[in-house]
């Protein structure tokens, strides 16, 4: 993972963990169940776009040392094998 990719999803999960720690304010303080509802779906969002940037990462890297190695059918089954544990 580059630094700066690396910077991007540590920022990335450093607001997700204020996020959190907002939604537990909010249940503490006995806030709308609406809004902390919609502050979850926003949490949700923010991993799954972590997410994302993390596969997209990973997907790259066994693109390049399939082509590099000449092994394509074990880099394609790491792929699909991580994808649908994220997926899930």
């Amino acid at each position: 993972m580059s630094a700066d990719t690396r910077k991007n999803v540590i920022c990335r999960l450093r607001r997700i963990e204020g996020q959190v720690r907002g939604v537990q304010r909010m249940i503490a303080e006995e806030a709308d169940c609406g809004e902390i509802l919609n502050q979850i779906a926003a949490i949700k969002s923010a991993v799954n776009q972590a997410g994302i940037v993390i596969f997209k990462n990973h997907a790259r890297r066994c693109i390049v040392k399939s082509m590099d190695n000449d092994d394509q059918d074990q880099s394609f089954d790491e792929i699909i094998r991580v994808m649908s544990r994220f997926i899930k």
